[in-house]
């Protein structure tokens, strides 16, 4: 059997992180968390989300790699059993060409932060 794909897709899904989850926001992006109680699986999955203030599709799409990549490169410090949500604001297009994956990173590294401390910033 292949490996399940560990991305939220479905807009309920996304939903359901939005309205019980909780929001971490930095300058760059806002993380949705939102810990799974019912289901078997420990998979943490994610789901990204990039407006078009950002730029174009080229440009939105690259973002959202940068992200995946970014989130994933901090898995060993994710909590089992969750599901997460990154909302890219329009300056982290800029973030990304100044810094790269490691101005992402940080920014990830900063909000994650902020979601094991248990502040709910928004």
């Amino acid at each position: 059997m292949a490996p399940k794909r560990r991305r939220l897709s479905r807009s309920g899904e996304f939903d359901r992180v939005y309205r019980d989850g909780s929001s971490h926001a930095t300058r760059y992006l806002v993380l949705y968390t939102f810990p799974r109680r019912d289901e078997e699986a420990e998979d943490v999955r994610l789901g990204v989300s990039v407006s078009r203030k950002v730029g174009g599709s080229v440009e939105r799409n690259r973002v959202k790699r940068v992200l995946r990549e970014a989130f994933w490169g901090l898995s060993d410090r994710l909590p089992p059993r969750h599901d997460f949500v990154i909302v890219a604001r329009a300056e982290i297009g800029g973030l990304i060409e100044r810094e790269g994956a490691d101005g992402a990173t940080k920014s990830l590294e900063e909000a994650l932060a902020s979601t094991s401390s248990g502040k709910r910033s928004t």
